[in-house]
């Protein structure tokens, strides 16, 4: 059976010139950041304004922490969200009462059971794997993939860390769904490199085609 080709979600993208080179580069999705406290934040007004530039067939994944149901609510209202992405210590019936599929997150490291942690989200679009840091994201760093589980209940979204120089291994040994990246192809945060976004998605091709041999 032919391996499916690996999905990429270029994340955190705040200006128009960014998402253009990511649409322009073939990712399957963009992902804007409704998380106050990061350099990627952006408001409502923002996104509306980049949203009008997504072409069809591009998924637009908002990424919430710990945010209230009214706030996720006013975002779902006023913006084209095909998908939500939270990445806080938020409960599966808070993800899934928004009537949009979701995405949860969970923080790797020694002693976290993915299999048990996946399956308390069985209402979930897939489970995204990051490095465990103090705060909510991975900060650019990558964790051990030895520590993901041979066979998950849910389509894997590998994070943390990735860049042009990893992801065709990342992609070989873990066979992920899908890549999610951020600070990997970025020339300053919340400031996306196009360049690096290109470099990115070839090595997930570049990939891909060698699982294929």
């Amino acid at each position: 059976m032919k391996t499916p080709r690996t999905r990429i979600k270029i994340c955190g993208l705040t200006r128009e010139e960014d998402l253009d080179a990511a649409v322009a580069a073939g990712a399957d999705a963009i992902g804007l950041v409704f998380y106050p406290p990061s350099p990627r934040y952006i408001s409502i007004e923002r996104a509306a304004q980049l949203c009008r530039r997504v072409p069809p067939f591009v998924t637009v994944v908002g990424l919430f922490v710990n945010a209230e149901a009214d706030f996720v609510r006013q975002h779902i209202a006023a913006l084209p969200l095909n998908c939500l992405q939270f990445h806080g210590d938020e409960r599966a019936e808070q993800c899934a009462g928004f009537g949009l599929p979701y995405v949860k997150a969970a923080r790797v490291k020694p002693g976290v059971d993915l299999l048990e942690y996946a399956a308390s989200f069985p209402d979930a679009q897939g489970l995204l794997l990051d490095a465990w840091v103090d705060s909510y994201g991975g900060g650019g760093k990558t964790f051990d993939w030895s520590l993901i589980p041979a066979s998950l209940p849910l389509p894997l979204i590998l994070s943390g860390g990735l860049e042009a120089a990893n992801v065709c291994e990342a992609v070989q040994r873990v066979r992920p769904w899908a890549v999610d990246v951020s600070s990997g192809v970025e020339a300053a945060k919340g400031i996306k490199d196009a360049d690096k976004i290109a470099a990115f998605i070839a090595g997930v091709r570049d990939a891909d085609s060698r699982n294929e041999q």
